[in-house]
């Protein structure tokens, strides 16, 4: 990987209109800015190549090595308890050109500042998690360094900020700031799961578009996709509908990936605010995309709290949130408003994260009013992976028969080679777990067949796994803390295969459509019904374990009933061919 330096020219004049303003500025533009959009140089002279070789964007829950911050005095509170929690788990960078007042009023505040470096550099907003660099790594857990865009803000002291971050850590840095390259996209726009897909709104589009207000080259969505791609290592780029009161339009205000599989949503009362696009926006994904996992993605709503008064983003209230919060290792900041609503919402998060440290902070107070501002916990931080990562990848099981013998799965790498690997499981309410070594099947897979006992009795697990180099990780990253649990009962067969079988992907479609079989073994016999009930398509599959993909006639439309039949019975599945 190579690095540059990157230098923005702007007006003197301009630059009055941003430095150390008595206000913060908000996450959205200013009348101001708004102004200065048209003249404004937001794309470097200077030709800036993307990284060499396939390269792959962490994951947030992934393991981290620094948590940045801005320091804007207009939010002390706020900051000191990111601050505080966050060096318990890794190290903090502060961008901050008052070193001493911050570190004064910290270590009077009880934080530690051992684990705190301080960055004396200029800036222009609280909001790093949109300006900041994005952690990538060369061959999946090679060498690290970063990518950046073109911030979406006149702000030129925020958007040359990750280089900055990179010179002060000793990494490459790659922009998509010239040439047909000159993507303007951000932070809060933009969700990876690390295996090479990822989220946004229809924002990055919009924003790349012919006339847009940058100055920069337009752009299809193909070739948006090759830019990220190029310098991101994204592979499948998912954008969903931008929402009516929003009006940023980020993606993290309303939406958060847990795991790879696991999408945490907002969720408003019936016909309220952005409900029904946010409703909408997820049936689309769920309809045409499955997990990395080749399953259905797994959703979870969280209520979107109004203002004391019941006000909504529709009705003048601010846009509140609980899916803007922020992993940093084994901690999770959730933004908080006041105790009727921050309890539930806060049980829900330790629910959904056994062993995780959930920690609340109040972004909704008259002293501190974040989220008035457009912006919670999420916006106001950003995060640069561990070098070397120990990356460990695996489908939880969900459910399984009493005294089943099940496959459990992980893909694991270090660029120093795995040692061993090992799977820790013990009975619920069970003290001890016990270890069995899991197999290396080669190419990063390793695996185990566990015996699960005949009673009734559910299942807690977790992987860990030692490179070459000596280190030891752990998925999940609280282990033994926090584990998966594999649900035993005495499912019926028709029962088990329906949860294995998935639902149609695309949907609607207008000619290929996929199932996941999973774990169905034996033949099966796939049929293909009209609403009328006539028989369009009849065919045998003789192993018809994984991924089953199935052309429709283009003569074929409306609703059509896809039956697979087996050992297991009968089980239909809808599909909508355009």
């Amino acid at each position: 990987m190579r690095s540059h330096y990157v230098s923005f020219l702007f007006a003197a004049l301009f630059y009055t209109l941003f430095s150390y303003a008595q206000e913060p500025l908000p996450r959205g533009l200013t009348e101001s800015e708004n102004a200065l959009i048209a003249n404004f140089q937001f794309k470097s002279s200077r030709v800036t190549d993307p990284p060499v070789g396939p390269v792959r964007t962490m994951a947030e829950w992934e393991e981290v090595e620094y948590v940045l911050v801005t320091w804007e005095p207009g939010y002390p509170n706020i900051l000191r308890q990111i601050v505080e929690a966050a060096v318990q788990e890794c190290k903090v960078i502060i961008t901050t050109q008052n070193e001493t007042s911050v570190a004064n009023y910290l270590t009077s505040n009880g934080v530690d500042l051992t684990n705190v470096t301080f960055m004396n550099e200029d800036w222009d907003s609280i909001w790093i998690r949109d300006y900041a660099g994005n952690t990538i790594y060369s061959e999946d857990v090679g060498e690290r360094a970063l990518t950046d865009w073109i911030y979406n803000r006149p702000r030129p002291h925020d958007d040359v900020m990750p280089s900055a971050h990179a010179a002060l850590v000793g990494m490459p840095i790659y922009i998509t700031d010239s040439g047909t390259n000159d993507l303007v996209n951000t932070g809060g726009n933009f969700m990876s799961d690390g295996l090479g897909n990822a989220f946004a709104s229809e924002l990055i589009l919009d924003e790349n578009a012919l006339g847009n207000p940058y100055g920069v080259s337009p752009k299809t969505e193909e070739e948006i996709d090759a830019i990220m791609n190029a310098y991101m290592g994204i592979e499948r780029y998912i954008k969903m509908n931008t929402l009516p009161y929003d009006v940023i339009h980020h993606i993290d205000m309303h939406l958060k990936l847990l795991d790879e599989e696991t999408l945490l949503v907002s969720e408003y009362p019936e016909g309220v605010a952005d409900g029904p696009q946010i409703e909408a926006n997820i049936e689309y994904v769920l309809n045409n995309f499955q997990s990395p996992f080749g399953t259905p993605y797994k959703v979870k709503w969280i209520p979107a709290p109004p203002s004391t008064s019941g006000s909504y983003p529709d009705t003048g209230g601010s846009y509140r949130t609980f899916t803007n919060a922020v992993f940093i290792n084994k901690t999770v900041l959730v933004p908080t408003y006041r105790p009727e609503v921050d309890d539930p919402a806060l049980a829900q998060w330790e629910d959904m994260l056994p062993g995780y440290h959930i920690v609340g902070i109040d972004v909704d107070n008259p002293g501190e009013n974040l989220i008035a501002s457009l912006g919670a916990i999420h916006c106001i931080t950003h995060a640069i992976g561990v070098e070397e990562p120990l990356w460990i990848v695996h489908q939880p099981l969900a459910e399984a028969n009493a005294g089943a013998t099940v496959q459990l799965d992980a893909m694991i790498k270090h660029i120093s080679g795995i040692n061993n690997a090992s799977l820790y499981w013990r009975q619920e309410g069970g003290t001890t777990f016990n270890a069995v070594t899991l197999a290396n099947q080669g190419n990063d897979l390793w695996s185990v067949d566990l015996n699960l006992p005949n009673e009734n009795i559910n299942i807690e697990y977790y992987i860990e796994a030692e490179a070459n180099s000596g280190k030891v990780l752990a998925r999940p990253i609280v282990a033994p803390e926090g584990y998966w649990t594999i649900n035993v009962g005495s499912l019926s067969i028709i029962d088990w295969a329906e949860s294995h079988i998935s639902g149609a992907y695309p949907n609607p479609t207008t000619g290929t459509v996929n199932f996941n079989l999973d774990q169905i073994e034996g033949s099966v016999t796939v049929s293909i019904y009209n609403l009328l009930g006539q028989s369009l398509y009849r065919s045998e599959i003789e192993s018809a374990n994984g991924i089953v993909t199935l052309e429709l006639n283009p003569a074929w439309s409306g609703t059509l009933f896809v039956t697979f039949e087996g050992t297991f019975g009968k089980i239909t599945k809808k599909v909508i061919k355009t």
